[in-house]
């Protein structure tokens, strides 16, 4: 699900110009188009898949085990997972009676979302955070007491850090139920491309939604030997954005930074990718005009250039010392497969110029090199204030 451009200038969105990775399986559709709108190229690899609740024996085998042996808490900790578990029991002729488990068991929602699931059920909440915080959950939990007490814990694809341990070491006996566990995607070429990407500089942001995708990301990075690589651009130019700071914690293991917004939504996670992205591009005066260097593209005042990767090679190039002559060997030396013939140069600047759509952006400095035509007394800034 790769998107394309094409070379003809059209109205910038905040993201247009940049290529943002997504790693979701989950409500990837959501995500793209909320990128999308917003005028990004997005490459779509999903970093995992979901084991079809039908066929997952492990949940299954929890669900029957608290069906056998009562809990006394539930403990709820996302809607869908929720209401997946329902379905899938009555799905295996158990829903009724897990019901009249959980109805029975003191049940805590981590917030509206899966209060709301629950009580489509027919079921009714014993409490609910306003913070939606599962710190708060477990605060409660053992200021109240757990020796002795059976938990269960509904699970969304991903682990709880210390939820499971803080239990088990006040005395509890803890049934983790695995709701849509995660497993490697079937088709590891979307995934392989985005790495080679990531590696290379050709993404300028990959949006993680989960920490098991972003632990999968780093893994199959290892297994195709390129995780220096890899670390390298995520810990570079290439921004990691994260759904909140629980998906962020494998990226910050290996030393990769992360932003997240304040509140764990795709909604506001793409609004920050709108404030990181356009806030990183190089904005230039050229030539009268105001020039902003993006991802694949370049903002020639409000107008939004392509630029074919050879061209945005030279124009990086230029734009680290405007104003300055660059010779024409080292301008060869940054263009990815030229070769030793200092014409292929020539012909890489020609289509810049063309795609830049403003010859005299770049000027020609007879048997020395090339310079952008930055305007007197001007300097150039590293974001697009």
């Amino acid at each position: 699900m790769d998107d394309t451009h094409t070379g003809t200038a059209r109205a910038a969105g905040p993201l247009a110009g940049f290529t943002v990775g997504v790693t979701a399986a989950r409500r990837a559709d959501e995500l793209i188009a909320l990128l999308r709108r917003r005028g990004a190229t997005v490459l779509h690899a999903p970093a995992l898949r979901i084991v079809p609740l039908a066929d997952d024996s492990e949940l299954l085998a929890a669900t029957k085990d608290l069906i056998h042996c009562a809990p006394d808490t539930v403990v709820a900790t996302t809607a869908i997972g929720f209401r997946g578990w329902i379905e899938a029991a009555d799905g295996w002729g158990i829903g009724e009676e897990l019901l009249a488990r959980l109805r029975a068991a003191e049940l805590l929602a981590r917030g509206p979302k899966v209060k709301g699931a629950i009580r489509a059920a027919g079921l009714v909440e014993t409490w609910s955070p306003q913070s939606e915080s599962l710190a708060e959950v477990l605060d409660r939990m053992l200021a109240a007491g757990v020796a002795g007490r059976r938990i269960a814990l509904q699970l969304h694809g991903e682990p709880l850090p210390g939820f499971v341990e803080a239990l088990r070491a006040g005395g509890a006996e803890v049934v983790v139920v695995p709701v849509y566990r995660w497993m490697a995607p079937e088709d590891l070429g979307p995934l392989d491309r985005l790495l080679d990407a990531v590696a290379c500089g050709g993404v300028d942001a990959v949006s993680f939604t989960s920490a098991p995708a972003a632990a999968s990301l780093l893994s199959r990075a290892e297994q195709r030997g390129m995780r220096d690589a890899v670390l390298a651009g995520l810990r570079g130019d290439v921004l990691s954005a994260c759904v909140g700071p629980v998906t962020a914690l494998p990226l910050q293991a290996h030393g990769v930074d992360t932003v997240q917004p304040e509140r764990f939504r795709l909604g506001p996670l793409v609004q920050l990718m709108c404030q990181e992205l356009p806030g990183r591009a190089r904005v230039l005066p050229v030539a009268g005009h105001r020039v902003e260097i993006r991802g694949h593209a370049v903002l020639v005042g409000a107008e939004l250039r392509p630029v074919p990767p050879a061209g945005m090679a030279l124009l990086r190039a230029l734009a680290r010392r405007p104003g300055w002559v660059v010779a024409r060997p080292e301008l060869l030396r940054v263009l990815p497969g030229a070769g030793r013939d200092e014409h292929a140069v020539e012909t890489a600047m020609a289509r810049l110029r063309g795609a830049l759509g403003v010859p005299n952006l770049i000027q020609t400095v007879v048997k020395r090199g090339y310079r952008l035509a930055l305007d007197a007394g001007e300097c150039a800034t590293d974001s697009a204030g």
